[in-house]
């Protein structure tokens, strides 16, 4: 491949991910999901948003740009009826995913790993596993026709190592790393699927494992997590954006 090639490949994967596009993000009542969903419709983009935080919701379409373009709707991603029901609103309103980012997430309270309630851990694993695989096995029938389309699964740090008191957390985004791998490669050409670290972000997760030190790390406002979805991956991955 030339410069000159490459150059423009670069230049149309850029100019093909700041194309409108519909994304589906899950968990986006605070943290990650709400800054994500405010920076995305700002730049023209629908996004379709679920959450268990009705309240939260309600607030949140006002902040979206444009609101009455986007889709908010109350989905417990633990449920696989709940997500097959967001699925079927979606598709009876002609909205399909051209992204989705499987944001939802919860971390159990520090605690070595005998110390952990059995119900807690089942949370993490429900959520940040099980979560992924239900809107995986609704969505990925949806985008196919499409013949292209970016899954992004919201990883960890933690999904590559490991540290005292969330052993579950751990195990939760190891998983994520492993499922998304495996994942990638029963997708056809056209699209991709990718764990995606964040970084050390001051959510309320983040909160519950450092206390008052979360403070000195950045807000999910100046992440910009956005940028390296709609642009990194594309580059990365720039068959996704082949006609």
């Amino acid at each position: 491949m030339t410069t000159a090639s490459f150059s423009a490949s670069n230049t149309a994967a850029v100019a093909a991910a700041a194309a409108a596009k519909t994304v589906l993000i899950t968990g986006v009542s605070k943290g990650l999901g709400r800054a994500l969903a405010v920076e995305l419709s700002k730049r023209g983009h629908t996004v379709i948003g679920c959450s268990r935080a009705q309240e939260k919701l309600n607030s949140l379409q006002s902040e979206l740009s444009s609101p009455d373009r986007h889709l908010l709707l109350n989905v417990d991603v633990r449920s696989d009826n709940s997500v097959k029901e967001l699925a079927r609103v979606m598709m009876e309103k002609k909205f399909v995913p051209d992204i989705i980012v499987n944001n939802a997430g919860t971390i159990n309270k520090n605690n070595r790993i005998w110390e952990v309630p059995v119900e807690e851990f089942d949370t993490v694993i429900d959520t940040n596993v099980k979560g992924i695989a239900n809107v995986l096995r609704h969505f990925i029938p949806l985008m196919l026709p499409k013949s292209r389309g970016i899954i992004v699964n919201m990883s960890s740090g933690w999904g590559r190592s490991g540290a005292a008191l969330v052993a579950p957390y751990c195990a939760s985004k190891w998983a994520v790393e492993g499922l998304s791998r495996a994942v990638a490669k029963e997708m056809p050409d056209g699209f991709a699927v990718v764990a995606l670290s964040p970084g050390v972000i001051n959510t309320e997760m983040l909160q519950s494992c450092f206390g008052n030190s979360a403070s000195g790390y950045q807000t999910p406002d100046a992440c910009h997590i956005e940028r390296r979805m709609l642009t990194y991956v594309p580059l990365r991955f720039k068959f996704i954006n082949n006609p």
